[in-house]
């Protein structure tokens, strides 16, 4: 049976982020709003019988570069082929743009028959902090700055500009965002939001390991104690040391994968993924 594939409307949003809470992939409370602004066209939804039974995410964030995420097969409906048609109708809709994906390692094998390549690792840290509690001059509200100005130090670490994610990312109900900038310079910045069991960063991006400390301590102490996830690149060792500095927990990992040729951010400012959904 063919399962009829329709693009979502935002309550449907609101369905994919509950079936990746129950997958255990732990959503931000607030992220359904932010995701759909980027790409209202780039969400969508298997149905048979009108009962919906997979999702997925392909958002173009312009003519070149896309984003697959929130790829989920309701349970009691996989192995049964209708993940892949849903996972072909979102390659489809990105056409030939160059594709993004954070998938589990285990898939690495199916989703380079989809043309995919791995381009590294992302893990996953988790720790708790409840004796920092950090302020400084140097770090500052992201939204006292000029839009423009973040936008620009975002795209540096990030394939493309991606000024309607960001905006609305860094307005986002819970989220905290923090710049460090020196004489009139932006060394780096990072936003925390609440999430369905504690509080992710994400992004996390210094030109720095000093400046990403600085940042790291003055967004944990907005979590109070609560348990805070970080989703560092395994191809910059400093970020790595410091998850490790601060004894944070490795959970689990991703499979960074694109297709085409990988894109040439500056991984080596990236100490925290923005999302594992839209890159």
């Amino acid at each position: 049976m063919a399962v009829i594939i329709r693009p979502m409307h935002l309550p449907d949003l609101q369905t994919a982020v509950a079936w990746a809470a129950e997958e255990g992939w732990n959503p931000g409370l607030h992220d359904a709003a932010s995701f759909w602004a980027t790409d209202p066209r780039g969400f969508f939804v298997g149905e048979l019988d009108g009962q919906p039974i997979s999702c997925i995410s392909a958002v173009a964030y312009d003519d070149t570069f896309g984003f697959i995420g929130f790829y989920i097969v309701h349970p009691q409906w996989r192995g049964q082929g209708y993940g892949w048609q849903t996972w072909q109708h979102a390659m489809n809709y990105l056409g030939d743009r160059t594709i993004g994906l954070d998938g589990v390692v285990a898939q690495q094998d199916n989703y380079r028959k989809s043309g995919f390549s791995l381009a590294y690792r992302n893990i996953r840290y988790q720790g708790e902090f409840p004796q920092i509690h950090q302020t400084s001059e140097a770090v500052m509200p992201a939204s006292v700055l000029p839009f423009e100005q973040l936008l620009a130090f975002d795209a540096q670490f990030f394939p493309v500009p991606r000024p309607v994610f960001l905006k609305a990312w860094i307005q986002q109900q819970g989220s905290v965002g923090l710049v460090k900038q020196v004489s009139d310079r932006i060394l780096g910045y990072g936003v925390i939001r609440p999430c369905q069991v504690g509080w992710k960063i994400g992004p996390l991006f210094a030109l720095d390991a000093a400046t990403a400390e600085q940042l790291f301590r003055s967004l944990v102490t907005y979590a109070q104690g609560a348990t805070c996830f970080l989703d560092v690149p395994e191809l910059n060792p400093a970020a790595l040391h410091l998850a490790k500095t601060y004894q944070m927990t490795p959970m689990f990992e991703t499979a960074r994968m694109y297709t085409n040729a990988c894109p040439t951010s500056a991984i080596s400012g990236i100490f925290g993924v923005t999302t594992f959904e839209l890159g």
